[in-house]
This record gives structure tokens, C-alpha cells and sequence, in this order.
């Protein structure tokens, strides 16, 4: 009697082990970073901001008035997924990785209209986008300009010509994997995404030169901010 309440105690216990596993693989935790209880710094970037790059601005564009001093008002990365109109769990990796590389949760974006021939349906997830402000939008920029684009292969600048006109610039990221967040081993394809920086600035060169002290690389540049 003894021994058949022993197998069956070792059954369920096998049975509750698997179980848990099981459980436990379709839905992977994330734990609190390294310096989730220390305090949180101020970010450097809008730090040299307030204390150099307003200066230089209102000194190269004889500006009188600080309220006319541009600066950066948000970021927002956009990441269009046509794959996920036929394999739908290929945005959830996208959406991860948005989550990750921001720290920020993304929104889904779904279509507007129907389109027979692609396939697509009117409210189907076939995009993803973050919205950054404040202290993320800073810590953002400098990751970006100081880690993540020495990171792209033969990076030789970014473009002068994306400017909008309304003080906007926008850019393509080939590959995800230039931002250190992301493990090559753990992702399950490459996509690219774009990212826009949207400014208070009346205009591109305004726009140009308060990127351009922030540190941004553009392409063929000269040393006295001229546009190229």
C-alpha cells in the first residue's frame, strides 16, 4: 500500500514538474535590470543641452529670446511588419524587441483599409511604433548616436536630405541588431525600422544644426553647419 502511494506521489510530482516547465517556456519572464533599486540619473545628453547647446544656438542664429531656441520635442520609431499579415506571431518578436531597445511598450498598429490583393484586412496588426519623451527620449538619443550607429557597417554619416521642411528628420535602420540590446543568438529575423526626430524648429536649418550639436554625424557636413 505503501509503495503504490509512493508511485503515485512520484507520478503527480512528475506530473507537476513537467507541467511547470511546460508553463514555463511559453511564457518567459523578464526580470528587473541591474540598477532597478539605485536611484536614476539625470541624462547627460539634455544635461549638455541646457548647459552648451542652447548657448551655441542663440549665439550662431543671434537669438534674443530663449523661448526661440529650438529643442527636441519626441522620438518615434515605427517598425512596418508585412510578414505578419500570413505568420501573426512575428510581430509579437517585433514588439519585444521594440520593448527592449526603448524600454518603453510599443503600440500595435493596425491597417486602415482593406487591400485584396496583398491579402490584407482592414484592423489587421500589421505594424508597431513607440513614442519616446522626456528622460527616455534623451537616454535614446545618446545610445543611438554614441553605440548604435558606430555600430552599422561602413557608417560613413547619415544623410543631410531627410529633413521635412517643418524641422523634422527622419532616417532607416536596416538591421536591429545595431543596438546592443538585442542578442543575435535569441532573434528570429532581421527588420528594419524608421526613426523620426521631431523638433520645435521652424525650419531644416534650425533643425540641422541643434541635431548636429547634439552630436548626430551627418554625411558631408562642413564646419560651419552649412547643409551639404
Amino acid at each position: 500500500m505503501a509503495t503504490k502511494e509512493k508511485k503515485g506521489g512520484d507520478a503527480a510530482a512528475k506530473g507537476g514538474s513537467k507541467s511547470k516547465k511546460k508553463g514555463g517556456d511559453a511564457q518567459k519572464a523578464r526580470g528587473p535590470h541591474a540598477g532597478a533599486g539605485k536611484p536614476v540619473p539625470a541624462p547627460r545628453l539634455r544635461e549638455f543641452y541646457q548647459g552648451t547647446v542652447r548657448g551655441r544656438l542663440m549665439e550662431q542664429f543671434s537669438l534674443t529670446n530663449p523661448h526661440q531656441v529650438p529643442t527636441l520635442s519626441k522620438i518615434v520609431l515605427n517598425v512596418g511588419a508585412g510578414e505578419a499579415i500570413k505568420q501573426p506571431k512575428f510581430l509579437d518578436s517585433i514588439v519585444e524587441e521594440l520593448a527592449t531597445i526603448t524600454g518603453q511598450q510599443p503600440v500595435r498598429r493596425k491597417a486602415k483599409k482593406s487591400i485584396a490583393n496583398y491579402g490584407l484586412r482592414e484592423g489587421q496588426e500589421i505594424g508597431a511604433s513607440v513614442t519616446l519623451r522626456g528622460a527616455r527620449m534623451w537616454e535614446f538619443l545618446d545610445r543611438f548616436i554614441t553605440v548604435a550607429l558606430p555600430r552599422v557597417r561602413d557608417f560613413r554619416g547619415v544623410s543631410t536630405k531627410s529633413f521635412d521642411g517643418r524641422g523634422n528628420y527622419s532616417l532607416g535602420v536596416k538591421e536591429q541588431l545595431i543596438f546592443p540590446e538585442i542578442n543575435y543568438d535569441s532573434i528570429e529575423s532581421t527588420h528594419g525600422m524608421d526613426i523620426t526626430f521631431v523638433t520645435t524648429a521652424p525650419g531644416d536649418d534650425l533643425a540641422f544644426a541643434l541635431l548636429k550639436e547634439l552630436g548626430m554625424p551627418f554625411r558631408g557636413n562642413d564646419k560651419t553647419g552649412a547643409r551639404a
